[in-house]
This record gives structure tokens, sequence and C-alpha cells, in this order.
């Protein structure tokens, strides 16, 4: 499927992002291996977690899916059983890596794979520690291809605690260690040099864990006897209201709010860089869900003072009576900004083109390995559209101010390179296509619908 857009005169309306996919994945997860019943509301639309739902249906955990509402029947630490065949993760490396970490404790053998994109990312990162616990794991492309799916299980008698420094900051990587430590004999101990997403830890310890955290290490004492099952409702995803964000400060007079959205310190710093830039973003309400903060944003560009004349800012918004129009402010992501906005970085690319000065994004390399070569396929599509860019090794520098046109956008079948280059396609001038437009939906299947209600 492509989807075509134009140019939006402006944006207004209320979101409702789809369940957070990281929340989704891992209290599946946890509900599946807790001793009882879990009812999971707002769960995440995406097709990635689903996968993850799936590849514990094969384990013998029963699943009951009712739209947005998931139920899940527990069958405990040690109730697993063997899957028939192949678990199929999909495109999700969230699916694969963090069930990795359970199924590294099994008495019994698997092999879990997944699409062609998710046959080529490296799972080395994730089999080196399981590996140092005791895991028995076969990899394709063994040798200097960094292991790739599938990824075969061979039956283990139990795990031993290990004290585990993260190279490099993973979530996935950090809770894979974290399930294989609800199985081990002794300590489990993670340590990250940078605050990577602590929804796993947060979930644990819901569910009974008692796990311990004193600045960047993580510890539990294994092996855990019993996970306590829990009702959760699961918060708006985080990055997917990103593109709406980031949308909403390319116009002054936007008016956008977004319900329900996931304000985990470790997902919020986008909200800090936006008002770096110069764009508003107001905080209406705030609650505690399951520890997990939750609330109502609202957005809209940087306003130009108001002198009685008509500008156009060129971005495909409408005149507005204004002084000299104010534009976003350039600014530099790098270190642990970067390991908190990895998944923002497309449409922030994007964002750079319309500010005073560009962005400079710094230590993200890890975006080379994700669903496609994002720093490539941004840099590509961002000169399709008539943009200079600065491609480097781990990173790039995106010049700004620059006015887009519209093109074909390739989307190399990255949810969010597609739904990056639609927020493009909204202050570009003239026509612009999504090709393969429909791989949004593993992570946001109604994104295209909320893009049209939102624009008009």
């Amino acid at each position: 499927m492509n989807f075509t857009l134009r140019a939006a005169r402006t944006l207004a309306g209320v979101v409702r992002p789809p369940g957070d996919k990281s929340i989704s994945h891992r209290y599946a997860i946890l509900a599946a291996l807790a001793a009882g019943h879990s009812r999971l509301e707002h769960f995440s639309s995406g097709a990635d977690c689903h996968s993850t739902l799936g590849c514990l249906r094969a384990l013998g955990v029963p699943i009951t899916i009712a739209g947005e509402t998931v139920e899940i029947e527990g069958v405990g630490l040690r109730g697993l059983t063997a899957p028939t065949q192949a678990l199929d993760a999909g495109n999700s490396g969230s699916t694969i890596r963090m069930l990795s970490g359970v199924l590294a404790a099994q008495p019994f053998p698997t092999t879990i794979s997944g699409d062609a994109s998710l046959c080529r990312r490296p799972m080395r990162r994730v089999i080196e520690p399981l590996t140092q616990m005791g895991a028995r794991i076969t990899a394709s492309g063994e040798g200097g291809n960094g292991g790739r799916p599938p990824l075969q299980f061979s039956p283990v008698a139990g795990l031993r605690a290990i004290h585990y420094q993260l190279p490099v900051p993973s979530a996935q990587v950090k809770s894979a260690v974290l399930l294989a430590g609800l199985y081990a004999d002794g300590e489990t101990v993670v340590e990250e040099t940078l605050r990577s997403r602590d929804h796993t830890e947060l979930a644990l310890q819901h569910c009974g864990v008692p796990l311990q955290r004193h600045r960047g290490r993580i510890s539990l004492q294994g092996p855990v006897a019993a996970l306590q099952p829990r009702d959760c409702d699961i918060p708006g995803d985080a990055s997917s209201a990103a593109f709406f964000l980031c949308a909403g400060a390319l116009f002054p007079d936007a008016d956008l709010e977004l319900h329900d959205v996931l304000m985990n310190p470790t997902r919020a710093t986008l909200l800090d860089v936006l008002r770096r830039m110069g764009a508003h973003v107001d905080v209406l309400g705030v609650e505690d869900r399951g520890g997990e903060l939750v609330g109502t944003l609202r957005v809209h560009g940087p306003r130009p003072a108001t002198d009685g004349h008509q500008v156009f800012l060129g971005l495909g918004a409408r005149p507005v009576s204004a002084g000299a129009p104010t534009r976003l402010q350039g600014t530099t992501i790098a270190g642990a900004e970067t390991v908190s906005l990895i998944d923002e970085i497309p449409v922030l690319a994007v964002l750079a083109t319309a500010t005073q000065g560009g962005i400079e994004f710094r230590d993200a390399g890890e975006l080379r390995v994700k669903e496609s070569d994002r720093i490539a396929s941004i840099a590509r599509n961002l000169r399709a559209m008539g943009a200079t860019c600065e491609e480097r090794p781990d990173g790039l520098f995106v010049p700004g101010p620059q006015q887009l046109h519209g093109a074909v956008i390739e989307t190399f079948d990255d949810h969010r390179i597609a739904m990056a280059f639609t927020v493009a396609g909204l202050i570009a001038t003239g026509e612009t296509v999504i090709q393969n437009a429909d791989c949004a939906a593993i992570s946001f299947p109604e994104f295209y619908r909320v893009v049209e209600r939102i624009a008009g």
C-alpha cells in the first residue's frame, strides 16, 4: 500500500496513541510467567507485540484477545511447554531478544526466528551474556556475522547468576539478562553507564520481584519462586506520540492534544528537547499507574510576536498575524539523550529541516542495525525531498532551515521511516508518496487514519 499526502494547513484534534509497545511486550511476558490471571487493557495494536503473544501461545500459555484487551492465564515460571515448531518473532527485535532470556532457562529445546528483516539483525549482544549464564545457544551466521536468527536453544538444567556490564546501552539486552536471572542461582547484576528504558525493572517490581536499583546497578536474587499476576492499563506509546509532538511543533497555530501518554523519565526526553528548541509543550495532567507516569500533553510550534502583519512561514502552514517568524532552534543530541531518543531520531531529523541551525545527532550507531539502516534511510529520503544532510558512521547532521518538496519515499519496510516521512510530507511542497506505507502497522496500524483526521 502507498499513502499519498500534501502539505497541511495546520493540525488540530485529540490523539490517543496505541498502547505502549515496550510495556505491552514486557507485561505479556511477565503475565505468562505469573501464577494466575492477568488482564491487560489498551494492549498495543502493533504487529510486534502480537508476535510476542503468538510466541507465548506456542509455549502453552492460554491467551484471549478482544480488541485492545488481552487476558492471559499465567502458567508460572516453570510451566512453559515445548513448542511444536519454531517460534515466529515476525519483525520484532524486542520479542526475540527479551524472550531469549526466558528460553535460555527452559528444560526443552526451542528455536525462534522471524521475517527476513529480523534475520539480518545481530543477536550477539544478547547471546553473549546468556551464554555466560550457562545457556546453550546456536545462531545462524556464526563467526564474524554477529550471530543472526534463527536462534536455537538447547535444554539446560539451570542457569548461574552473573555480574554483567552492558557494553552498549540496550534495554532489550538488559531485560533478557534480568528475565534469565529469575531462573538463575545467585544474584544477577546488570550495570549500565547510560540509563536505558527501565520498564522491565518497574514491571518486575510490580509483579513482586524484590529487585534492587541504585544508580546504574540493577540486581535480583534468583531463583525466584513465583511472579504475582497483575492487571495493567497500558499507557499510550511514547514513541508513537513522538510523531505527533514533532508534527505539532512545526505549525505555530496547531492545537493538538495527546491523551494517556507514557511519561516515564527514560522516555520523556523528547519533551525537554522540543522545549529547548522553542516548541510549546504543555503537560495538562500526570498520574502514577503501576509505577509508570502517564499524562496528557498539548503541543504547538513557536509563535511569532504579533505586529498585525501577515507572513508565510514556508512550511505548508497558513499565513498568521505576526512580526518576524520565529523558527524552532537547532540543537545537538548526543550521549544519554541519544540513548533515550533512539526511536525518535528519524522524526527529529525531519524536524531539523525546519530549525534555525539544524540538528546534529551523535552516538547513534545503534540506528545502523534497526529494521533498516536508519541513518542511511533518513539521509536517502531527505535528499529525495531536496534537503542536504551529512551522513556519519554513528549519526548525521541535518542543516536548517531547508524547504522540503514532495517525493517518493522509500520506507525500506521500516515503520519509523514511513511515519517520520509522513510528517515530512505535511510540510513539503507538492505531493509526497510513502511507498509500502503499511509497514507502519508494525507499531501503529491506525497511524494514517489519525494523520488524515488531524490534518483535515
